[in-house]
């Protein structure tokens, strides 16, 4: 067994436990002041970390074997994989990564306060279903304006660690109003997910 597929078993066992992953930016909740909100940038990223097809199952050690062009790699399926039994030979093991990260300017002044916020969720299948996991995260930075360079169409922001990131506004109008002083929210979501599928026929 090589260590990338002992890696990615190791992935898997630690996060199958839903369906279908679905991934959106989403919106964020109108405040109070109801701020003027400039995008300034969108990066959004899907990695695929691991595709195979599950070739052998041992159902008294309750150990699975998944195989793909790189080779075999073996986990034994804990008490918390409830969904055991559905797991079929032939099934198909899909265990992606995505990033998305989204940048707006707020037009509030700067009240010197630079935050961050965390959180995590995780989605579960449901009873009679494929074993699959989807692991959350969201990250809001409250970071100000420390440089703005309307020639070359950049704003340079200052986040709550003091770390400064220079990024690109897509649309270079909206830099006449933008000013240092003012903040931007940050919003970073990733999310791994692990799902067991039956091939299409």
């Amino acid at each position: 067994m090589n260590i990338k597929s002992t890696t990615i078993s190791l992935s898997i066992a630690a996060i199958l436990a839903s369906p279908t992953l679905v991934m959106s930016q989403a919106k964020p909740a109108d405040s109070a002041a109801k701020p003027m909100v400039i995008d300034a940038a969108v990066v959004d990223n899907r990695y695929q970390l691991y595709e195979g097809t599950i070739v052998a199952i041992d159902k008294k050690t309750r150990t699975i074997t998944f195989k793909n062009k790189e080779g075999e790699s073996k986990f034994v399926a804990g008490p918390e994989i409830t969904n055991f039994d559905q797991i079929k030979k032939g099934d198909q093991v899909n265990v992606t990564y995505e990033l998305a990260v989204a940048i707006e300017l707020i037009k509030t002044k700067s009240n010197g306060i630079r935050s961050k916020v965390e959180t995590n969720t995780v989605t579960d299948s449901k009873p009679n279903e494929k074993p699959s996991e989807v692991i959350a995260n969201k990250t809001t930075i409250i970071a100000d304006i420390v440089a703005v360079d309307r020639n070359k169409k950049l704003v340079s922001v200052k986040g709550p660690s003091g770390k400064i990131t220079t990024v690109t506004v897509k649309n270079p109008a909206l830099l006449a109003d933008v000013n240092v002083g003012e903040q931007v929210k940050v919003i970073y979501y990733d999310a791994m997910a692990a799902s067991i599928t039956t091939p299409k026929k």
